[in-house]
């Protein structure tokens, strides 16, 4: 029987320059994703590439002194090569300088030109270079780009413009009726309240004011609006003919099931994207995952700031293997993730050299030093092996049902359940007290066959995400990966095989200090001054302490978790943001002073701890109705307070 098709695709990487590790997530994440998705038995299409149009690009590669071709050949390369560094197995890498690609964006500009769908205006207002974007006064925040947070620049010309508001109110009904189709959920609200409801503009989908672009087939002195060049490459990459000759892998693999994308461009892709399919008369995606950041320290990782971290520098210390189960693990479902230095390697030591590691060298020698490297199941159980079978199995699904869900970090944090659970059984069963007595030696051997067996299944899940890792251990306990299929039963590995002689090192520790020492004489920073940060951090701060107060003052206060589901910038204020949050069932109106901090896109969806009994007040004229826990530390910086583990909406704070 032919497998089932499911088509994914990343956003397109902008080659504006190189990478950072942030934007390198999202093709690690999207490809343990689609290496699942075969494992579930789908006929996997898994499309990347690069988006290579646009002013930004046009001035970057005037600043270097070659062609903007010359400069996005030269970027295309080396996100290609970080994207094979990283161990992705994409099936098509598309940019939007292939020929095909850029005859098929005529031809479609064309189609929506003639049907009445695009018409020729002109485009006054204020525009951002970096985001390709124009605003009115009213969207910009504390006068500045509402997305990046850069200067914008008055602009006016003359411009093609398309009909949002004709497919509006048909796009509103679909989101409606198809709830998974914006994932997750907070990011649909924000779209349908900060955007759809409102009421859509017309979007300018052409420029005159720079050559860098695809030309318009009947008026080349314009060249087409970025994100209708760029969003277009979903359909392009897989055969779509404006003209009516769609090529037969198009016909099998459109709809797209999964669009992975970053949160920050989910306007994109649930609202422009959408609306061109329509006018096209194409189905929609089945699901647009907007997925969060990955933070370096308590800020979007930028150059500007220059606080970016390479995916290649992070594989030099750690491995490939080991910074995708970071990036991987680390990053929630829909909450903002953080990397740094000290992070990976307390990762690296306490996960990957420590539980993985360990669990593995420990058996492999056990194995040799009592049996001569021979795995063998006698059949002398005691009840502690099933307790072991169940978490094994049970792995299995959880997994499973995690990765329908693409909770891949969830779904990480359970394979490594059922290594520690293998860990706990040696401490259990005592295998070097059992070795003491000839008598208890069939005992010994089933307790190692089951070490063995409970690896083989972890190492087998784990291929989706540590497929090296994968490899490595299941060619060093003589197994071979298992199917989710055969994984419904515990017992395959086959009694009698033999593990290596010699147990391969899979991680090894490292200490903090000395990479630290390392980095920051390879990446500019003295080790002086990191010496210094490490001592200011490690020492703590002290603040004036208040009188104290007993449990029932105490008591006078609720401390509930709640979730953002909107958030936008107080007009003519510098300092607040207004944000609506779900507490239980009420959504309550609280205003802070964050905005230095945090953007309204970054709020949204958060878990956040707020104080619900306090007395509703106006500030800058809205009514605030409590109070979201924030840290600040010696040099006025802010974090917001949120819950551990995630916790429903109203749980109480106690």
């Amino acid at each position: 029987m032919a497998k089932k098709p499911y088509y994914m695709t990343t956003a397109i990487a902008y080659t504006s320059g190189k990478p950072h590790i942030g934007n390198t997530y999202e093709i690690v994440l999207a490809d343990s994703i689609a290496r699942y998705r075969r494992e579930q038995g789908y006929d996997v299409f898994f499309q990347t590439g690069t988006d290579e149009h646009g002013q930004k690009i046009e001035l970057k590669a005037a600043e270097a002194g070659v062609t903007p071709k010359e400069f996005v050949d030269q970027v295309a390369g080396e996100i290609k090569r970080i994207w094979d560094l990283m161990d992705t197995s994409y099936d098509k890498f598309i940019r939007t300088t292939d020929a095909d690609h850029e005859a098929q964006v005529q031809k479609i500009f064309k189609k929506l030109y003639d049907q009445g769908d695009i018409y020729k205006g002109y485009y006054e207002g204020l525009y951002c270079t970096p985001c390709e974007s124009f605003f009115t006064e009213s969207q910009l925040v504390d006068g500045k780009c509402p997305d990046c947070g850069r200067e914008v620049q008055p602009a006016k010309e003359e411009a093609y413009f398309f009909k949002m508001s004709k497919y509006a109110p048909r796009l509103i009904d679909y989101i409606n009726e198809h709830p998974e189709f914006i994932q997750p959920v907070s990011r649909k609200n924000e779209m349908m309240n900060n955007f759809l409801l409102p009421g859509l503009q017309d979007l300018c989908v052409s420029r005159t004011s720079f050559k860098w672009g695809i030309p318009v087939s009947f008026d080349p002195k314009h060249v087409t609006y970025v994100w209708l060049d760029a969003l277009t490459n979903y359909i392009t990459g897989i055969g779509y003919d404006c003209d009516g000759e769609s090529s037969e892998q198009f016909h099998k693999l459109w709809p797209a099931d999964l669009h992975l994308i970053g949160k920050d461009i989910i306007r994109f892709h649930t609202i422009y994207w959408p609306i061109f399919l329509m006018a096209l008369g194409l189905p929609l995606p089945r699901q647009v995952f907007g997925h969060p950041w990955l933070l370096q320290g308590d800020g979007k990782m930028s150059k500007s700031k220059g606080n970016v971290l390479y995916a290649d520098d992070l594989v030099d210390y750690f491995g490939v293997d080991a910074v995708r189960y970071f990036v991987l693990h680390e990053m929630p479902f829909d909450n903002d993730g953080v990397i740094s230095w000290e992070l990976m390697v307390e990762r690296l030591n306490s996960d990957l050299a420590n539980t993985l590691g360990n669990l593995v060298n420990r058996t492999i020698s056990m194995s040799n030093k009592y049996f001569g490297g021979v795995v063998e199941n006698t059949g002398v159980t005691e009840p502690v092996d099933e307790e072991l079978k169940t978490v094994a199995l049970e792995t299995v699904k959880k997994v499973d049902a995690k990765m329908n869900e693409l909770r891949v970090a969830d779904a990480i944090s359970e394979i490594f359940t059922l290594f520690k659970r293998c860990n706990k059984y040696i401490d259990e069963t005592m295998p070097w007290a059992l070795a003491k007595d000839e008598a208890k030696k069939p005992r010994l051997a089933t307790v190692l066959y089951n070490l063995v067996e409970g690896i083989c299944m972890g190492a087998s899940l784990l291929e989706s995400f540590m497929p090296s890792t994968s490899k490595k251990i299941l060619a060093q306990v003589n197994g071979t990966k298992r199917s989710l299929e055969e994984m419904k039963d515990f017992g395959l590995y086959p009694s009698g095989n033999k593990v290596v002689e010699k147990p391969e090192i899979l991680f090894a520790r490292l200490d903090v200090n000395e990479v630290l020492q390392d980095v920051a004489s390879r990446f500019g920073k003295a080790p002086e001054e990191k010496a210094a940060d490490e001592e200011k951090k490690d020492g703590g701060i002290d603040i004036e302490a208040k009188p104290e107060i007993t449990i029932d003052d105490f008591g006078k206060l609720q401390f509930q978790v709640g979730e953002i589901i909107a958030c936008e910038a107080v007009k003519k204020s510098k300092k607040l943001l207004c944000s609506q949050v779900k507490v239980g069932s009420r959504v309550r109106q609280i205003v802070s002073g964050i905005k230095s901090h945090y953007t309204p896109e970054e709020m949204v969806g958060k878990k956040v701890m707020v104080v619900t009994n306090l007395k509703p007040a106006k500030l800058a004229g809205i009514l605030s109705e409590g109070m979201i826990l924030c840290a600040e530390d010696a040099d006025g910086n802010l974090a917001l307070m949120t819950p551990e583990k995630d916790m429903p909406a109203g749980a109480e704070i106690c």
